[in-house]
């Protein structure tokens, strides 16, 4: 893809420094879109990549989705590993990496499954990052993909499968270095389920200590109309926010 006319950077960005993130419009420089559903923003993953890394440090992504953290890694000159067990999103992060910059930053695409990935040594990645499905809440491969975490609508069984994918992550990491996860919350029969805290847990099971606990408000969600009648009829909020844990091992 050409560059003439594609912008790499914000226009305007700064890094946050408070542990309540709110980024109203959603970023649309490079080749980033927000037609993946659930795709986190290019913001959170910026101040990330900044905050937590440096240049020329090798990243990864073990549920990449729609390619923004590949992206964002390109463009700061990061080398990143981009895992999924979904064609569709290696496809479209493939397809989503189609620029040049002036850096030699490599990306690494690959189909496998976060609780299993053999071909990452142990200690290789500087810095985790990503943004797992919130169960079944969005279903991105609607049952046809058996591995696929966002199949599972039980809660306490997904986070047990979110604690494999804790001890890869663990494994992979270099001591001392960080990993980032994005979570939700949800309800079921009206009543809060608390799916993020749950997914701490076993992070800190596993070894990882608690460095941040970041809220993310998040502004794509309707709250006008059938839902806000719901809400009122039925008397319970709204969930209008996510967690972004930080943590270390």
């Amino acid at each position: 893809m050409a560059n003439k006319e594609l912008k790499l950077h914000p226009d305007e960005f700064k890094l946050e420094c408070t542990t309540v993130w709110a980024f109203p419009r959603r970023g649309n420089w490079a080749t980033h879109k927000s037609d993946w559903r659930g795709n986190w923003a290019p913001e959170v993953v910026r101040n990330l990549i900044l905050r937590y890394s440096k240049e020329n440090d090798h990243l990864l992504d073990c549920m990449i989705g729609g390619g923004t953290t590949a992206i964002e890694a390109k463009i700061l000159n990061r080398h990143i590993t981009c895992v999924d067990v979904n064609e569709e999103a290696l496809e479209r992060t493939k397809k989503s990496l189609e620029f040049t910059v002036d850096n030699k930053a490599k990306q690494r695409v690959q189909k496998c499954d976060a609780r299993d990935m053999k071909f990452i040594k142990d200690g290789e990645i500087d810095f985790v990052l990503t943004h797992p499905p919130y169960a079944d809440i969005v279903k991105y491969s609607e049952g046809k993909i058996p591995e696929d975490l966002s199949n599972m609508h039980d809660i306490d069984k997904f986070v047990d499968e979110i604690e494999k994918v804790a001890k890869e992550l663990h494994r992979v990491l270099k001591p001392g270095k960080f990993c980032a996860i994005l979570m939700g919350d949800t309800r079921r029969n009206k009543m809060y389920q608390p799916m993020a805290f749950k997914v701490m847990e076993r992070f800190l099971k596993v070894g990882f200590v608690l460095k941040e606990d970041i809220i993310k408000r998040q502004f794509n969600c309707t709250a006008t109309g059938f839902w806000v009648n719901k809400s009122k009829e039925a008397n319970f909020l709204l969930i209008m926010h996510e967690h972004l844990f930080i943590f270390q091992k």
